[in-house]
């Protein structure tokens, strides 16, 4: 069997799909029971539904980059995996980079070289990685978030614009950890890091100019949209 076929075979349908109705199943549930435990306070029923029909309207709006990188990962890991991924506790910007790592760490020049190589003997490991990897930051938040939050809390109480700087840079940290690996690839990747970096920052003065908040929830999606086309580009370019 080819890794195409794995990944976009029957038997990976099938899984994701009762995955996800699963999900679905328990999120109706929790709907119900928020529901009636806003009946039982006495919340009037048309709160109840402003909040329901303001909760969609804001949940379709951010998934427009979820979607984009849906399409992303679909060109070298099928469609039901990443599908799968995004819907539950993946995220666009550390799942093709955990699966791109899985792939050199392997031999092969990227995750798209793995892919066109249609070699299945590495996708138990990229799956592995993908799932397991992410996996801490949920164990840590449920055993140690909300002592993490009062913490955190407490410091920036305690030590004032201080202590919001510090707590910032924990994001930072993060970046700095990721951004060499990207750079480092060559040019066009340093290029397309550097176009969706300058797309973010215009958003960041048109809204500051404007005073238009809705358009935060497209930063995300457009600067991954405009990054895409220009990773074209830059491919041409550099080639």
């Amino acid at each position: 069997m080819t890794l195409s076929s794995i990944l976009n075979g029957k038997l990976m349908y099938t899984s994701v799909i009762v995955g996800l109705l699963l999900i679905f199943l328990l999120c109706a549930l929790m709907l119900k029971m928020a529901w009636a435990r806003c009946i039982e306070l006495g919340v009037p029923r048309e709160k109840i539904m402003d909040a329901v029909k303001s909760s969609v309207i804001f949940s379709i709006v951010p998934s427009v980059s979820i979607v984009i990188g849906l399409f992303s990962l679909a060109a070298v890991l099928g469609v039901p995996w990443p599908w799968f991924r995004l819907s539950v506790v993946g995220a666009v910007s550390y799942e093709l980079m955990v699966a791109d790592m899985v792939a050199t760490g392997a031999g092969f020049e990227s995750i798209a070289a793995l892919s066109a190589s249609n070699d299945p003997s590495q996708l138990g490991a990229i799956m592995f990685v993908m799932s397991i990897g992410i996996m801490a930051g949920i164990v840590t938040v449920t055993f140690f978030g909300k002592k993490i939050q009062t913490s955190m809390t407490g410091f920036r109480e305690r030590n004032g614009a201080w202590g919001a700087l510090a707590t910032n840079c924990f994001t930072l940290a993060m970046m700095v950890v990721f951004l060499p690996v990207q750079v480092l690839k060559g040019p066009v990747f340093t290029a397309t890091l550097l176009t969706s970096a300058l797309v973010t920052a215009l958003h960041g003065v048109i809204i500051k100019k404007t005073g238009w908040k809705w358009l935060s929830n497209f930063v995300l999606a457009d600067s991954l949209i405009l990054g895409m086309v220009a990773s074209v580009f830059f491919a041409n370019l550099f080639a």
